[in-house]
C-alpha cells in the first residue's frame, strides 16, 4: 500500500510525545519575569554606592536601536502580565511605564541617565506583584492613577488652546 504525502500528517512529530505543552505555574512565570526585569534595570551594582542599573541602561547607548530593542523585553513582561489576568487598568500602567522609559531614554545623554534611573521593569513587576496579591486593591489604584493621566491630559490639551488663542489675541492685537 502507498501513502502519500498528506496521509501522515495527523501524526506525532518524530521523538515527541501526544502529550499537551503545560505551561509553567505562576509563580515560576513570575520569577522568571523577576529575572528579566533585575537583569534589565538592576544587575549591576556601582561600587561603594547603593545605585544599580541592567542592561536597559547599557543598550540604551545605541541610539534608537538599543531603546527600540529594550522595550521589545519590556512588552514581553507585559505580555506575560496580561496572561497572568492582570486587567487593562493595570496594564496600561505598565505601558505607560515603558512608553516613558523609551521616549525618554530616546534624548541623547539625559535619556541615558534616566534609563538607568527610571527601571520601568522593576516598577511594572511591582505592579504585577500587587495585583497578583492583592487584586482588588491594585485594580482600584490603577484605574485612579489612569484616570488622573488622562485627566491630566486634558487639562493640558485645554491649556495649550487657551495659550494658542491668547497668542493669537495678542498677535492680532500687535498686528493692528
Amino acid at each position: 500500500m502507498r501513502l502519500n504525502y498528506y496521509s501522515n500528517m495527523h501524526a506525532a512529530p518524530v521523538g515527541r510525545s501526544h502529550q499537551a505543552m503545560v505551561a509553567p505555574s505562576p509563580a515560576r512565570q513570575l520569577e522568571r519575569l523577576r529575572a528579566l526585569a533585575r537583569f534589565l534595570d538592576t544587575a549591576i551594582a556601582v561600587p561603594g554606592t547603593q545605585f544599580r542599573f541592567g542592561f536597559d541602561a547599557i543598550i540604551g547607548l545605541i541610539p534608537f536601536l538599543g531603546d527600540a530593542i529594550s522595550a521589545l523585553l519590556s512588552v514581553y513582561i507585559i505580555g506575560q502580565a496580561a496572561r497572568l489576568g492582570t486587567p487593562r487598568s493595570t496594564l496600561t500602567r505598565m505601558i505607560a511605564n515603558v512608553g516613558i522609559d523609551t521616549l525618554i531614554g530616546e534624548i541623547p545623554l539625559i535619556g541615558d541617565l534616566f534609563d538607568a534611573g527610571f527601571k520601568s521593569n522593576i516598577k511594572n513587576l511591582a505592579l504585577l506583584e500587587s495585583h497578583l496579591n492583592q487584586p482588588a486593591e491594585a485594580r482600584s489604584q490603577s484605574r485612579l492613577v489612569v484616570g488622573l493621566v488622562v485627566l491630566g491630559l486634558l487639562v493640558l490639551v485645554v491649556a495649550l488652546f487657551v495659550v494658542g488663542i491668547l497668542v493669537a489675541q495678542y498677535i492680532m492685537r500687535s498686528l493692528s
